[in-house]
């Protein structure tokens, strides 16, 4: 069997074409963006227009909407081939939102495109695609464990053509200012199995009985990722998206892609972190020499690379098979809780190479680490992949006698 990691010559001149306009154009409208903050942190409005106007010249630089079919205007790559390009988008920090390629509108943008009537693609997904509205994705709920979608709170009890749904929701990302939003709520608690008892809502927004309590404060700042007060809200029957009884699947089918784009974008930032270390290492002396001659600074710059290597490969791996109808779960779960760890160490590693100047917020790294700590919670945090490659780990043990088909089904 041969293995061929040579890009096809239309997906090298895509991935080529967008590093450039991230250089030539994002970047530097992002440094003058943050320049002209007073205290260097722009007001949402300037932000919004910056978005606008390099999302124009997307279109001009042919970059917009890679993920998309090009019936639908987009470019119709590959989940494999996005990797190249999402990793190349997100080495800014408004990368992805420029090419209509971020979350969560990437992902309920393929939700749609899989599981919505043509009725609901043409009142949704086309305008999500066009740029002309952005959307957001309900399902985390404060009083219960994100992990397990079965024990969700919110109901929604069926009244004529109509349903009334009652609950609560948090980190709800992009709900303030979005159009609609994909609303997972329990319409069958009795349900055999439990699995069947939740349904996908395609919600208007602004609507009655739908509050956006507040933008949850992070860490890393405000990042519209909201908490919702759902009251009385009232959804028609046509809205349900995916059919009755099928939000738990519809979900599981959104978050896998989902969990293995972020990996792709946080890889650019993986690199951007790795540059910024080598750079700031070779320019810094300490006692007539280059920090880079360092054994120690060597040491971080080695496994830095070895991990980011082996985080390239796992995504690569997991697209693969995500491609071929292959089973992906295992290899997601693999991507999903390397890369992110690996974000943060070498993060961490960059800001200690910097030393002080790391430590100041006159680098992009303070930033990087403090949104770099989410990265081991969102889409399922560390322990639950590593229980979930565990168990299928002992039931590869268990079927087989060996481990191979939960260590990524090849053998050397």
């Amino acid at each position: 069997m041969s293995i061929d990691f040579t890009l096809p010559a239309d997906v090298e001149a895509i991935r080529q074409r967008v590093r450039d306009f991230m250089e030539s154009e994002v970047r530097p409208a992002e440094e003058k963006l943050y320049a002209d903050a007073p205290d260097g942190v722009p007001d949402r409005k300037d932000v919004v227009r910056m978005i606008v106007e390099l999302r124009q010249k997307a279109h001009e630089w042919d970059v917009w909407l890679p993920h998309m079919p090009k019936e639908w205007g987009g470019l119709g790559l590959s989940i494999t081939a996005m990797a190249f390009v999402s990793a190349e988008a997100a080495r800014t920090n408004f990368g992805p939102f420029i090419l209509n390629a971020q979350a969560p509108d990437e992902g309920n943008q393929h939700t749609l495109l899989h599981h919505a009537t043509d009725t609901q693609k043409e009142k949704y997904l086309r305008p999500l695609l066009e740029g002309r509205v952005r959307s957001c994705f309900a399902m985390t709920e404060p009083e219960v464990a994100g992990s397990d979608p079965t024990g969700i709170r919110t109901f929604a009890v069926q009244d004529g053509d109509e349903w009334a749904i009652n609950g609560h929701k948090w980190f709800t990302s992009g709900a303030r200012g979005a159009s609609f939003a994909i609303l997972i709520a329990k319409t069958d608690p009795d349900a055999d199995p439990p699995q069947a008892s939740n349904t996908a809502f395609i919600v208007d927004l602004p609507s009655p009985g739908w509050e956006v309590v507040r933008d949850i404060e992070t860490m890393a700042g405000h990042g519209n990722h909201c908490e919702v007060r759902i009251t009385d809200l009232r959804v028609a029957n046509e809205n349900i998206l995916g059919g009755r009884g099928n939000g738990h699947l519809l979900g599981q089918a959104r978050l896998g892609p989902a969990r293995l784009a972020h990996c792709m974008r946080w890889i650019g930032q993986i690199e951007r972190a790795l540059e910024l270390l080598v750079d700031r290492a070779e320019k810094r002396e300490l006692h007539g020499a280059p920090l880079a001659d360092k054994q120690a600074i060597q040491w971080m710059m080695a496994d830095s690379a070895m991990e980011l290597y082996s985080a390239k490969l796992m995504v690569l791996h997991a697209a693969y098979k995500i491609e071929h109808g292959l089973p992906f779960r295992q290899e997601v779960s693999f991507a999903k809780h390397h890369v992110a760890n690996t974000l943060w160490r070498v993060v961490d590693r960059a800001i200690q190479v910097h030393g002080a100047l790391g430590y100041s917020t006159d680098t992009p790294l303070e930033s990087m680490l403090r949104h770099a700590r989410s990265a081991r919670l969102v889409d399922g945090a560390d322990e639950v992949h590593q229980a979930l490659i565990a168990r299928n780990v002992r039931a590869a043990y268990a079927n087989d006698g060996n481990v191979l088909a939960a260590t990524g089904d090849f053998d050397f």
